[in-house]
């Protein structure tokens, strides 16, 4: 946040710099209010950029084995260029870093998912996925395995066949009988 806070900073410098060289360059015919023009216009697409980009740093530093499977779209009314190109505020990724199948049941997949949000920090937790159910469970610390296999404690959550979310949690649907391979 500092080092983004310091870019405005730096572009609002940069551009009452180039208004006032503008300003002396047509030998002072520029109105005497476009130095601070320029500063202004430098912050304000400075802030719009950075609020565009932050999505695709952070996607450009996810290793490999992590998919980005849902972008959180935006559209507010003072700020009107995102009814033109919405505003990502929130990326769902998948971590297959971390991924597990159940030995008692090769349909129950465990993953890693990670939230980030724009100003708030990374969350990550562990999900399973039923894979030949279409549904998807958190982990949390009261779950338990029994005996079989079969978790205890947990909240389902039904997905669509094609989710994004189930399909790459599933390695695309093609292994495990998963929710592409039933058609």
């Amino acid at each position: 946040m500092l080092i983004e806070f310091i870019a405005v900073v730096v572009a609002g410098v940069t551009g009452f710099g180039l208004a006032l060289i503008a300003h002396r360059l047509t030998l002072r015919r520029l109105p005497d209010w476009t130095a601070p023009f320029g500063a202004a216009l430098g912050m304000v697409l400075m802030v719009i950029y950075l609020e565009y980009s932050w999505a695709g740093r952070f996607e450009a530093g996810l290793p490999e084995d992590v998919t980005v499977v849902s972008r959180n779209e935006h559209r507010v009314w003072y700020r009107p260029w995102t009814y033109v190109v919405p505003l990502t505020t929130r990326i769902i990724a998948v971590d297959n870093r971390i991924r597990q199948t159940n030995e008692n049941n090769p349909d129950l997949v465990l993953t890693g998912v990670i939230l980030k949000e724009r100003w708030a920090l990374t969350f990550g937790f562990k999900s399973i996925f039923d894979c030949a159910a279409g549904r998807r469970a958190d982990l949390s610390e009261g779950t338990t395995l029994d005996e079989e296999g079969i978790l205890q404690n947990v909240d389902w959550f039904q997905l669509a066949p094609d989710d994004p979310f189930l399909t790459t949690a599933c390695g695309g649907g093609e292994d495990n009988g998963g929710p592409s391979a039933q058609g």
